[in-house]
């Protein structure tokens, strides 16, 4: 027996016919989906301490479940002691299953678990149908160990959607499970 998805499943079943009375689709092919999941990782004090940066590709290596890559400076700023191409974050893209797989853990696992959640703010959307988020803590994921974490640092998760228009990423989001303010 193939392991099915769960994300993908509810969508399948429960998202696409509940978009396409919504909105009045036509064709199934219509039906926006969710495309990728980037993850990015500023490590502020990276120009004073290389570590930093290694440590941060492990946590965010753990938390995707696919290894991450490290971002480099484009160009150099005296006032910050960075030179062009010094490793200064981590990033990682997740396409297909573990897209999924992170999807599901977020919004049902780590979502919950961070404090003083009253909800996802629903302005964060660009124009275009993709949703942007920030985390304060990357402590709030359970893949990583407390006792481990030498510095705290957050995270940006960017939700980049096919769908054309900032309401049909918002109801898309929201049938996947998004625990929107109210």
């Amino acid at each position: 027996m193939a392991y099915e998805i769960r994300l993908k499943d509810k969508y399948k079943k429960d998202v696409v016919p509940a978009l396409m009375q919504q909105f009045n689709y036509s064709s199934v092919m219509q039906v926006p989906y969710i495309e990728k999941v980037c993850i990015n990782q500023g490590v502020g004090d990276a120009t004073g301490d290389k570590k930093l940066v290694d440590i941060a590709l492990a946590e965010l290596t753990m938390i995707a479940g696919q290894k991450a890559v490290a971002t480099r400076a484009t160009r150099s700023v005296s006032n910050f002691k960075l030179r062009e191409g010094m490793p200064i974050g981590a990033r990682v893209t997740l396409r297909g299953a573990r897209m999924y797989e992170f999807l599901d853990r977020l919004i049902n696992v780590t979502l919950p678990r961070v404090r003083d959640f009253r909800g996802l703010n629903d302005k964060s959307f660009d124009g275009r149908g993709n949703y942007s988020m920030g985390i304060t803590e990357q402590i709030v994921f359970p893949e990583i160990d407390i006792d481990k974490v030498s510095k705290i640092t957050g995270m940006d998760i960017t939700v980049v959607t096919s769908a054309q228009t900032d309401a049909e990423a918002h109801a898309l989001l929201k049938e996947m499970g998004m625990p929107f303010k109210k």
